[in-house]
């Protein structure tokens, strides 16, 4: 008996001590995680490439921005982007393609991209092993309308013009001093302060379906504007087999250090390791 009433007041306890949500924004500051510095900020326009997991157990009870941890609704969580933010995931290995809301921060590891929640593992159709080739895209306006509707984070706040009572009158006769008629004062309705239309917490489980388009995997280290610092970057892992791609972003030259083709996560998992005890911590998978 008295066995029982310590198990009843020990559930009782947990019980009072749940935490209650409250959805605020998160940025936050340089944080390390998994021997990594990673470095937030926000980006309305983020594109990634990389490899996704799913949560396991033992995740606290709210989200990095404060909101309920559930592991059945569309969400997941990033490394670096603003909380919260609105994105459409792509199984690139399928091609189906769901909405989430990103609110929290992780994986806690570089050789992932993404952390996703069961029901969208579900419905995006991970593989047993729960990783997947991923394709990560901010949606701006209704990321902005996520912000916007949480506490936190700055916003500008737009208020219509009001609109005034419309009234008739007669105008007097020509020659004639009639008095003109009173002006009457503007009512400012309630609902002049507009605000955006924010997505639901609970996003709508929407699957679409495109054209699977798995990629290769590679291991990018950093991006350069000098030669010269990236072959030095190459030298430190030469032996892996790093290699130097050169693009044209914004009218410049770019010059990139990777690895690769590398045919299995197991390789890009193993290739990514020995880059980051070469001292290389910038470097990540990613899918081309």
């Amino acid at each position: 008996m008295k066995r029982a009433l310590v198990v009843v007041l020990t559930s009782l306890l947990a019980c009072c001590q749940q935490v209650t949500p409250s959805p605020h924004y998160v940025l936050g500051a340089p944080y390390q995680a998994g021997g990594v510095w990673y470095y937030p900020r926000e980006d309305f326009s983020l594109r990634q490439t990389g490899l996704a997991s799913v949560y396991g157990s033992g995740h606290p009870d709210l989200t990095a921005d404060g909101e309920a941890f559930d592991q059945s609704v569309l969400a997941a969580g990033h490394q670096t982007v603003q909380l919260p933010a609105i994105a459409r995931v792509t199984n690139l290995e399928n091609g189906r393609q769901v909405v989430v809301r990103i609110n929290d921060r992780g994986p806690a590891t570089p050789h992932r991209v993404l952390e996703v929640t069961r029901r969208t593992a579900n419905l995006l159709g991970f593989p047993p092993n729960g990783v997947v080739r991923v394709r990560v895209e901010v949606l701006a306006d209704q990321s902005q309308a996520a912000v916007d509707a949480v506490p936190g984070a700055p916003a500008l706040q737009i208020i219509a013009a009001p609109r005034g009572e419309v009234t008739k009158s007669d105008l007097p006769a020509p020659g004639s001093a009639a008095p003109m008629p009173a002006v009457v004062a503007p009512k400012v309705a309630a609902s002049a302060v507009v605000s955006s239309s924010a997505p639901p917490l609970r996003l709508p489980e929407v699957v679409s379906q495109g054209q699977p388009d798995p990629g290769t995997l590679y291991v990018e280290l950093s991006d350069f504007q000098n030669y010269r610092y990236a072959n030095m970057q190459r030298a430190r892992v030469a032996g892996l087999g790093a290699r130097i791609d050169t693009r044209h972003e914004n009218a410049a030259l770019v010059y990139r250090v990777l690895i690769g083709p590398i045919n299995t996560v197991q390789q890009a998992d193993s290739v990514l390791d020995q880059v980051l005890a070469a001292g290389v911590t910038d470097a990540r998978i990613v899918v081309e």
